[in-house]
């Protein structure tokens, strides 16, 4: 998403694309659930993704917990 971009006016989950600094939405909504925390986010204040996992996170404590996972798993 872009600042040109307006946030859906819609409520409910978003379906969204992660890409690098940006993401797009596929579904309106106004808001994404955490990955990690299982936290409602926002979209006008999502700020941390993954692009390889194509999953959101609600902060970087959250962020960190993911990276040290997939490290424990292979």
């Amino acid at each position: 998403m872009n600042r040109f971009e307006r946030f859906p006016e819609s409520g409910g989950e978003a379906q969204v694309r992660y890409l690098d600094g940006e993401f797009r939405i596929l579904r309106p909504g106004s808001f994404v659930i955490c990955a990690v925390t299982g936290q409602t986010i926002l979209l006008d204040e999502l700020r941390y993704w993954s692009v390889d996992l194509q999953e959101p996170y609600s902060d970087p404590e959250a962020v960190l917990v993911r990276v040290l996972q997939r490290r424990l798993e292979g």
